[in-house]
């Protein structure tokens, strides 16, 4: 995330807190006009790169502003935009994609379906999303001031061998973690007050993705900035990895069952969880609900185009979606798309 914050500090927040929070004297103020001295030299912040393979060099923006680049509250700050900007462009960008181009439209005629449902996950996003990079910025700003095991090259890693198997590796933990985590939030005394929000979805779209209560999100985010507290990680695999992680979150959430795996926990996996809540908790394999005996294996008719969304099949996951929802929540306060789901009859 250091990179991150260099080149966004480059380009755009340079000027801004040069503009609104200027240094109380003008650095020009001290050079003498018969000397060869610049603003560089005068500032008491000097640049030093934490890209190792390329930088640019700031504009006289980075010396002119009472908070200079190292100032921990500038830094949360600009943590917290970057994180809950990219996060939305992230979200909105892919989610769109997958609406697109892979979302099967017929899922909104499923009786299950809420009313308005596509605009209420996106609103539920956009509120939590401010909430999760506020809690995610401590972490960020660990990362950013040298409290975590990231490393610059290969040749500051363990060996070039780590540089695969970090990959497996997180993807092994983190998975792990999560399953704890998204299993602890199911318990009775958290679920309604936390993770009821994203099982409001019984047949989400890809922009359920991300639309869960702010704290939720967060706790299901925590593997990913434990994994380099305890671990080495190259810190540009860390930023390629908070991609892959929001892709990987939005793809199982668009309803299209190609992974008919018994090892891969796809769209289809988490479906049923959507469907039927206590079964298949785990993020990217099926080997944490095998073991916790928490796996439930998608219906074989769900990869047969035909089949997955017939009236058979969908008068089937109600009718046992129906007497799970009166055992988890009680009452089933969701209002369902009642016109969408008369289209299919």
């Amino acid at each position: 995330m250091d990179v991150v914050l260099e080149l966004t500090d480059t380009f755009v927040t340079d000027y801004l807190y040069a503009l609104a929070f200027p240094a109380k004297r003008n650095p020009y103020d001290f050079l003498d006009s018969t000397s060869n001295a610049t603003i560089q030299d005068v500032s008491s912040w000097k640049f030093k790169t934490v890209n190792p393979y390329f930088h640019f060099e700031p504009s006289k923006y980075a010396y002119m502003s009472e908070l200079n680049r190292d100032n921990i509250y500038r830094q949360c700050t600009t943590l917290f935009l970057i994180t809950w900007i990219f996060g939305f462009v992230l979200y909105f960008l892919f989610a769109t994609l997958s609406y697109l181009f892979v979302f099967d439209k017929k899922t909104m005629q499923h009786p299950k379906y809420l009313k308005h449902q596509m605009w209420l996950e996106i609103k539920q996003a956009m509120q939590s999303m401010p909430g999760m990079a506020a809690l995610t910025v401590p972490f960020w700003l660990m990362d950013v001031r040298g409290y975590t095991r990231l490393y610059d090259t290969p040749a500051d890693g363990p060996g070039p061998w780590y540089e695969i198997l970090q990959y497996p590796f997180f993807i092994l933990f983190t998975d792990a973690c999560i399953y704890l985590i998204h299993r602890g939030l199911h318990h009775p005394l958290i679920y309604k007050r936390l993770h009821k929000p994203h099982h409001k979805w019984i047949m989400p779209t890809p922009y359920a993705s991300h639309a869960f209560h702010p704290v939720d999100g967060w706790a299901q985010s925590l593997p990913y900035h434990i994994f380099p507290l305890l671990f080495p990680l190259n810190k540009f695999a860390s930023v390629g990895l908070f991609v892959f992680v929001n892709f990987w979150t939005i793809m199982i959430h668009d309803g299209e069952y190609v992974a008919n795996s018994p090892v891969i926990n796809g769209a289809a996996c988490h479906t049923m969880h959507h469907l039927y809540f206590n079964y298949n908790y785990g993020q990217y394999t099926t080997f944490w609900d095998r073991l916790g005996r928490s796996y439930r294996k998608p219906d074989e008719s769900l990869f047969q185009k035909e089949q997955k969304m017939s009236e058979d099949q969908w008068k089937k996951q109600v009718k046992e979606m129906e007497q799970l929802v009166k055992e988890v929540e009680g009452e089933d306060d969701r209002t369902y798309d009642n016109a969408g789901a008369k289209k299919n009859n």
